[in-house]
């Protein structure tokens, strides 16, 4: 019986090192991981130069929130970001979550 542990404590280690945050889980279900990654430029800006971009700024949530779930153009290039189907908490809770990476 003893044997059958040590491999299942193993396993659950690893999968709560690599568990995604319920925002991250959010993120990855939506349209945004099409054009965005955490870390890197793909079609838009990565998460990370954008809460880099608006760190300082009182109201980045609201306005983050705003362009995710509107829509925006002109910001980060030529090409626009379109519209995204998010309710209001949605892209509140994205924004908020864009704004902690580093």
């Amino acid at each position: 019986m003893k044997f059958y542990l040590l491999p299942l404590v193993a396993a659950a280690a690893l999968t709560a090192a690599h568990s995604v945050s319920a925002d991250e889980a959010l993120f990855k279900s939506k349209p945004c991981i099409a054009c965005h990654s955490v870390d890197a430029k793909l079609v838009g800006p990565a998460l990370k130069e954008v809460a880099a971009k608006y760190a300082d700024q009182a109201d980045a949530a609201e306005y983050l929130a705003g362009h995710i779930k509107n829509g925006s153009s002109g910001v980060w290039g030529p090409i626009p970001m379109p519209p995204n189907a998010v309710t209001d908490e949605e892209a509140t809770q994205l924004a908020e979550w864009i704004l902690t990476l580093k």
